[in-house]
């Protein structure tokens, strides 16, 4: 059964919108969408909020979103992170 989930960044000085940029130059977007599992994985920019982006993140399974919290990428996203001091809020939806 599929599942979703929702990241907010949030940051300052636009550093949520960099944080994005920096995924997708960097080619780990493109090496999360090739994940075994992954069904979809999409940043978006609120129109209210301009330091925050909004990742949807959809997985086949919990099981395959656990491979992807263990790969290597992780640190390189947790450096990124880190990098641009973002803070997380993290929504799980289960499809019925």
């Amino acid at each position: 059964m599929p599942l979703t989930v929702n990241i907010r960044y949030t940051g300052t000085d636009g550093n949520a919108k960099k944080f994005a940029e920096e995924m997708k130059e960097s080619g780990l977007v493109d090496k999360v969408r090739s994940e075994k599992g992954n069904l979809r994985y999409e940043y978006f920019l609120p129109l209210d909020d301009p330091e925050t982006v909004l990742l949807i993140d959809v997985w086949e399974s919990e099981e395959a979103l656990g491979f992807h919290h263990k790969s290597p990428m992780m640190k390189e996203i947790a450096a990124l992170r880190e990098k641009y001091r973002l803070k997380m809020k993290v929504q799980k939806y289960k499809e019925l």
